[in-house]
């Protein structure tokens, strides 16, 4: 049960990690914004990117909150696999 709920966990942070990471890389695409990979993409990493866009705001054209969305993620992820771990 434990090696199962690690895998879950690794595989929602890995997913989230990923499509956060595709998004990026589409907005340097020459892409137009309203294209159709663009709006999904938009449609299923804004909401987990818009919390930290709150906090820490664009810095020139760049924006960093993906970043730290991936980070936090990231750590997130970790913790629970701890928990998990620690719980068994």
């Amino acid at each position: 049960m434990e090696a199962l709920l690690v895998t879950l966990v690794d595989m929602v942070v890995n997913t989230i990690v990923i499509l956060l990471v595709v998004n990026a890389l589409l907005s340097f695409a020459p892409l137009d914004p309203w294209h159709p990979v663009r709006r999904v993409m938009a449609q299923l990493t804004d909401p987990i990117v818009q919390p930290f866009r709150n906090i820490i705001p664009p810095a020139g054209m760049f924006d960093f909150s993906p970043l730290v969305a991936l980070i936090a993620f990231r750590l997130l992820g970790e913790l629970l696999k701890a928990l998990i771990i620690s719980a068994f």
